[in-house]
């Protein structure tokens, strides 16, 4: 991967606080050209430093009240490959991670209550072939939730 530059990183941090910032402003902050800015963060993308765009929607506003991580231990850890897919096909889980340490994957997930996530354990994800079994921790409140720091040199 080719090497990003300290303007580079400044563009980052600028565009992760505020995504919809119009790229003038961005310009100004910066003291370069609107174009260089619109060069910039394409090749940041094609490089995949900037792997998305989007809203980041409130789940608690759709209804999705409990935020729920799920310590999930497989059979064996090559399993991973064939569980993965069923996994996706339940929409409420939102992260799935291949993990070292007491679980094989670690996933969160979203419910709209405790009634709803039993069922979502109990008949989808503990039934899936290989899931030996499963911890739940419930997340009571999300203190910090942020993309990674970008440092700079101002």
């Amino acid at each position: 991967m080719e090497k990003i530059d300290n303007l580079d990183r400044k563009i980052l941090e600028i565009v992760m606080r505020n995504a919809r910032i119009p790229s003038k402003d961005v310009a100004v902050e910066c003291g370069v050209s609107r174009a260089a800015i619109h060069q910039r963060i394409q090749r940041m993308i094609d490089l995949k430093v900037i792997t998305g765009s989007g809203y980041h929607v409130d789940p608690h506003v759709l209804g999705y009240t409990t935020c729920t991580y799920i310590g999930v231990n497989l059979e064996r850890g090559a399993m991973y490959r064939d569980v993965v897919p069923e996994l996706e096909k339940i929409p409420e889980i939102v992260e799935c991670h291949f993990t070292t340490g007491p679980y094989t994957m670690l996933i969160k997930l979203y419910a709209r209550d405790n009634e709803h996530l039993m069922e979502l354990l109990n008949d989808k994800i503990q039934t899936i072939h290989g899931v030996l079994g499963t911890e739940t921790l419930i997340s009571l409140d999300n203190s910090i939730d942020r993309e990674i720091h970008v440092d700079y040199e101002s």
